[in-house]
């Protein structure tokens, strides 16, 4: 459990208590609701971390876009909506080189414009011969980002970096050096789910047990 869930549920679950007291308990019912919302809300489940050159989902959700950007760069999109888990994992193990945070818009998190157009947070990654970028991107609900790393900390693959509240999206950049084992529509979990595997460093046995283990899944996930 992340500690704002907690202090936002203590918050509203006062509020439901002070108006039962003042006029009727069903008055009070509301922020009752709103205090269990924000419980699980803000859950923070323990997640198996996949060894071995691989990049993992920093986020839950959807993946709703799969573009590539140039020969070189290939961007993963996962939308995160109001159910999922919010918190933020590294996608791969390194040194964190930059923080860049922007101002900006907050259209849907879902559409293509916001991932150059909304508020949002892009952390570097380098380490093992690799440099992948992730970006934390505010929508229409999320007006807060939350980052608790800086740049020199070192991060292992599926660290816990942070958190977006209230539905958002996280963009991923991958190079040529990876390749990927996720597809659109699919639906992956922060630190679990493989994205995509080192081309330069899976041995064919690792390969094959990363392609066994995702084809003995339910259809949508990739863990």
């Amino acid at each position: 459990m992340v500690l704002d869930g907690v202090l936002y549920a203590l918050a509203f679950g006062a509020g439901g208590a002070m108006v039962s007291y003042l006029t009727r308990p069903v008055y009070g019912l509301p922020l009752y609701f709103l205090a269990v919302f924000c419980l699980y809300f803000f859950r923070d489940p323990e997640r198996p971390i996949p060894a071995g050159p691989v990049a993992v989902s920093p986020a839950d959700g959807k993946i709703v876009c799969i573009r590539k950007l140039d020969p070189y760069h290939t961007r993963i999109s996962i939308f995160m909506n109001l159910f999922d888990v919010h918190v933020n994992r590294s996608p791969v193990s390194g040194t964190i080189t930059e923080v860049c945070y922007q101002r900006g818009r907050f259209l849907v998190a879902s559409r293509e414009q916001a991932s150059t157009s909304n508020e949002q947070n892009t952390v570097t990654v380098q380490g093992n011969g690799t440099r992948v970028v992730f970006k934390q991107i505010a929508g229409v609900i999320a007006r807060r980002i939350v980052f608790d790393k800086q740049r020199g900390d070192f991060v292992q693959a599926g660290e816990r970096v942070g958190l977006i509240k209230f539905g958002s999206r996280v963009d991923v950049f991958l190079g040529p050096e990876w390749v990927l084992r996720v597809r659109e529509g699919q639906r992956v979990k922060a630190g679990s789910s493989v994205l995509a595997l080192r081309a330069d460093l899976t041995s064919p046995v690792t390969s094959a047990s990363v392609h066994l283990a995702t084809d003995n899944l339910e259809p949508g996930w990739v863990s």
